[in-house]
């Protein structure tokens, strides 16, 4: 198994680097690959961030990418929730954040961010001001 790293899924993502995204593309097609939390929160910002993908165009491709039979993604679990929460709405990285919160059985999840308090209790994921 191969961890790979943002480079390599956004050239899958974006295909646009004909040389890369067809060398990242025989990679996937040899290998069982790994992607870490990380990576796939790095991906994220970059597609919405620097090729300006609306959120349905990065949720599709993510989903996409992910339900692949070789990939292999830490806390699959973890990134369902968040995945399916960004589609709610929330932003990605808050997203990740909660669900990681809520898998690991965290007594609450601190904030000085309201808005962000108020999405976490409404997914269940106990919030405090502090």
């Amino acid at each position: 198994m191969i961890a790979l790293d943002t480079n390599i899924v956004v050239r899958l993502l974006a295909d646009d680097d004909p040389h890369q995204s067809r060398r990242a593309a025989g990679l996937l097609d040899d290998n069982d690959v790994f992607i870490p939390l990380t990576v796939l929160l790095e991906t994220e910002w970059v597609l919405r961030s620097v090729y300006a993908l609306e959120r349905d165009a990065v949720l599709r491709g993510l989903r996409n990418f992910l339900g692949l039979p070789n990939v292999k993604a830490e806390a699959a679990g973890r990134i369902a929730r968040a995945l399916s929460w960004y589609e709610q709405g929330l932003d990605f990285a808050d997203a990740l954040h909660l669900a990681c919160a809520a898998e690991t059985g965290a007594q609450s999840f601190a904030t000085f961010d309201v808005k962000l308090r108020r999405q976490a209790v409404e997914r269940g994921v106990p919030a405090i001001e502090i």
